[in-house]
C-alpha cells in the first residue's frame, strides 16, 4: 500500500518521472508552432511588395532610365549585328540588376544595421522564405522597365522583336541569381556603408561585363563575364535576336541561370541565418 501511495505522489510532483513533461513539451509544441514555408513566403512577400510599391514608379524610372541612356551612347559606336544584340540583351538585363542586385544589398545592410533582422527572427517562419520573399518583392518591379528598355533597343538598333517573350524566363531566372548576390553581400557586410558600396559595385560589374560586346573584351574579362550571374540571362536574351535562333542553348542559358540563381538564393539564405543570430 505504501508503494502505492509513493507512486501516486511522485506522479503528482512537478519535475517527477511520470507523464507531466510529455504533456508540457505537447503543449508547447501547439503554442509555438512552426510556419510553413509557402505561406510563410507569401506572407513576406506581400508585406515587401506593399512597403517597396511606394518607391515603385521612382525605382523603374531611374532604372530603365539609365538603360535607355547606356543603349543610345552605344549607338555611336555599335552599328548592328551581334554586338547590337549583346548591348539590348545587356542593357534589358540591367534594370534587373539595378533593382534585384543594388538595392536589395542596400536594403539588406539597412535591415542588419537598424536591427531589422531581429523582428524577424523572432518569428516562427523559415530563414529562406524571408531572403525569397524580399527578392521576389524587389524582382517584381523589373519587368516593366525591363520590357520597355527591350522595345527601345530593338527599334533604336533595327532588332527583330519577336522573341521578347523569352523576357518571362529571363526576368525571373536573372533576378532570383541577382536578388540572392544582393541578399548576401547585404546580409554579409559588417556595415551598411560597406552594403551599399558592394551593391553599387556589382550594378556596375553587371553594366560592364553584361553590355560591352564580348568581342571587344581581352579574355580574361571574358572569364570574369562568364561568373557573373545575370551573364547567361543575357546569352539567353540575346540569341532570340539572331535570324535562326538556337533555341537549344537558349535552355543551355537559361537552365545555367536556373542552377546560378538557386545557389545564389543558398547563399543569401546562409547569409541571413549567420547574421540574425548575431
Amino acid at each position: 500500500m505504501s508503494s502505492t501511495a509513493t507512486t501516486a505522489t511522485s506522479s503528482s510532483v512537478p519535475g517527477a518521472t511520470g507523464a507531466v513533461a510529455p504533456a508540457t513539451a505537447t503543449a508547447a509544441g501547439v503554442l509555438a508552432p512552426r510556419a510553413r514555408f509557402l505561406p510563410a513566403l507569401a506572407a513576406v512577400y506581400r508585406a515587401q511588395l506593399s512597403r517597396a510599391r511606394v518607391a515603385r514608379i521612382p525605382l523603374l524610372f531611374v532604372a530603365t532610365f539609365q538603360s535607355v541612356g547606356i543603349m543610345i551612347l552605344m549607338r555611336g559606336v555599335v552599328d548592328g549585328g551581334s554586338e547590337a544584340r549583346a548591348v539590348v540583351a545587356g542593357s534589358s538585363v540591367l534594370v534587373v540588376a539595378f533593382v534585384a542586385l543594388n538595392l536589395l544589398a542596400q536594403y539588406f545592410g539597412q535591415l542588419r544595421a537598424s536591427g531589422g533582422l531581429d523582428h524577424y527572427a523572432t518569428l516562427p517562419v523559415p530563414p529562406a522564405s524571408v531572403v525569397l520573399g524580399a527578392a521576389a518583392a524587389y524582382a517584381s518591379f523589373t519587368l516593366p522597365g525591363t520590357l520597355v528598355t527591350a522595345v527601345f533597343g530593338s527599334v533604336l538598333f533595327g532588332l527583330p522583336m519577336g522573341g521578347l517573350w523569352i523576357l518571362v524566363a529571363v526576368v525571373p531566372l536573372a533576378g532570383a541569381a541577382l536578388a540572392g548576390l544582393g541578399a548576401a553581400l547585404g546580409l554579409l557586410a559588417p556595415r551598411q556603408e560597406l552594403a551599399t558600396l558592394a551593391g553599387q559595385l556589382g550594378m556596375s560589374a553587371a553594366l560592364l561585363l553584361g553590355v560591352l560586346p564580348p568581342e571587344r573584351m581581352p579574355e580574361v574579362i571574358v572569364w570574369a563575364r562568364d561568373l557573373l550571374p545575370s551573364t547567361y540571362g543575357v546569352e539567353a536574351f540575346a540569341r532570340t535576336f539572331e535570324p535562326h535562333p538556337d533555341w537549344a542553348a537558349v535552355l543551355l542559358d537559361l537552365g545555367v541561370c536556373a542552377a546560378v540563381g538557386a545557389l545564389s538564393l543558398a547563399l543569401a539564405t546562409w547569409a541571413y541565418r549567420r547574421a540574425a543570430v548575431r
